[in-house]
């Protein structure tokens, strides 16, 4: 499955906002900081992937590399 950039970032904030977390204790649980939380809710385009995965693996998910479908 291709998620875009957008994607991601809804879906970080659906799972935190469901958590009932701010973006501050999702940054302290994470280990990562407050201002990778927001870059990452907001969709930016480049973002550590190891910084991504320990916000995700958190959510009990994990970003991985695969090949793009150019058609």
């Amino acid at each position: 499955m291709h998620l875009t950039r957008k994607d991601l970032a809804w879906i970080v904030r659906q799972k935190r906002k469901a958590l009932r977390l701010t973006q501050v204790q999702l940054a302290i649980r994470t280990h990562v900081g407050l201002r990778f939380v927001r870059d990452l809710e907001q969709g930016k385009s480049s973002l550590r992937m190891d910084k991504v995965n320990k916000v995700l693996e958190y959510f009990g998910m994990e970003l991985i590399p695969g090949e793009l479908d150019r058609k």
